[in-house]
């Protein structure tokens, strides 16, 4: 699964990170980090952070339609 953050919709609110340590980061600076391409036992933790971010910022390419309905 591919991990794709639209920079221009993210608000650095950061919801993602807790739902996803090991996935998202957030810099020194205040900007989102995250791993492009995360290990497939991160799955369950990415779709909670698509889901927690409030700008809905974050896609994950890679993901069935069944699953991108829920």
């Amino acid at each position: 699964m591919r991990v794709l953050v639209d920079l221009n919709r993210c608000q650095s609110y950061g919801q993602c990170v807790f739902s996803a340590p090991n996935v998202f980061r957030m810099s020194a600076g205040e900007a989102l980090e995250w791993d492009y391409e995360p290990d497939a036992a991160e799955n369950g933790l990415l779709e909670r952070a698509r889901h927690a971010c409030p700008v809905q910022a974050i896609t994950l390419a890679g993901v069935s339609e069944t699953a991108e309905a829920r």
